[in-house]
């Protein structure tokens, strides 16, 4: 017959948060090993894709890792990809531009009301 096995901790309900796995021991017993939730890891603010270059940790494992590990080295490095960085200055650009394009076109229209 199989060894009855209980759970280590005092948590005695089938949770996320108390998942086990079976393990024999050097000394042949059966024993349950506690195993550690999956990290999802950062996703970018505004499209929801994975961050890449950013290792996928549990959010108190990041207090361990150094700055340089938590980021990449561009404008909103560990938050947004590089796809929407690159939107964001485009859109900027393209809205300077545009204000630039209607004060051309106001002082070059304002000359000819006032004839």
């Amino acid at each position: 017959m199989a060894q009855r096995l209980t759970y280590r901790r005092r948590l005695s309900y089938n949770t996320k948060s108390n998942r086990v796995k079976v393990i024999k021991t050097p000394g042949g017993k059966l024993t349950w090993l506690y195993e550690k939730k999956p990290a999802k890891g950062p996703r970018c603010g505004d499209c929801g894709t994975r961050l890449a270059g950013i290792p996928a940790l549990r959010p108190r494992q990041y207090a361990r890792i150094s700055k340089r590990q938590k980021s990449v080295q561009r404008a909103y490095g560990g938050s947004r990809c590089a796809k929407c960085v690159r939107d964001r200055i485009v859109r900027a650009f393209l809205i300077e531009e545009e204000k630039i394009a209607k004060k051309v076109i106001k002082s070059q229209t304002k000359p000819q009301t006032k004839k």
